[in-house]
């Protein structure tokens, strides 16, 4: 299986750069395949223009999309699961993600207003729905203390049921992390088991194997 993820954090030298490591160590071990479009590395325009915006409000799927988005379109299509690794900042993912949302989901590709069927829109390109799509957050607090304040459901719904919904098949959603709410030496304790659970969401990406 091929797996494409979209990776929004401007270093690599971060836990969420070890967990996207991890991850695809995980997608190695059990034989996948995978590629990485590095946002901030990439230089992703995540502001929409005013002509894309104009294609999107009147509905005309059949218009030229931009190069970069329609690059990232096709990777997604050669998918068959997609992941989405970023930090969560405010409740939410990066604004470059946010971005990357709100251009690569066109219409006609991957949605149409009043029309539940995209698909049957006249369009340059298709959007392949995944098998499978996970999202792997970090985070400054732990999960527990995300769902006692209701961010964890939050972030959950937005991503799972707005941005991704009907676009996969099936879908995950984890966070990763607490070190804000621990000691740096307990800290320390729990980064590689949490690492060590990335590598294992990864390896068994696929499960039951399809």
């Amino acid at each position: 299986m091929h797996v494409h993820v979209v990776f929004a954090h401007p270093t690599h030298l971060s836990f969420t750069g070890d967990v996207l490591a991890s991850f695809q160590i995980g997608l190695e071990d059990a034989g996948h395949t995978h590629s990485v479009s590095d946002l901030y590395a990439m230089r992703f325009q995540p502001v929409i223009g005013a002509p894309e915006y104009a294609r999107e409000v009147r509905q005309l799927a059949s218009l030229p999309i931009p190069p970069d988005v329609a690059e990232e379109q096709a990777k997604l299509n050669r998918a068959d699961a997609w992941a989405f690794v970023y930090p969560v900042w405010w409740t939410d993912c990066p604004a470059i993600l946010k971005g990357w949302f709100d251009r690569v989901w066109t219409v006609g590709y991957a949605y149409a207003h009043g029309n539940p069927d995209w698909r049957a829109m006249e369009s340059n390109l298709q959007l392949r729905p995944a098998r499978k799509a996970i999202v792997l957050a970090t985070a400054g607090h732990t999960p527990d203390l995300l769902r006692q304040t209701g961010c964890y459901q939050a972030m959950e719904t937005t991503m799972i049921a707005d941005r991704i919904g009907q676009r996969a098949k099936e879908a995950e959603f984890r966070v990763l992390g607490g070190a804000a709410d621990i000691a740096p030496e307990a800290w320390e304790l729990i980064r590689p088991q949490l690492l060590d659970t990335a590598r294992d969401l990864g390896y068994a990406l696929f499960d039951p194997p399809v």
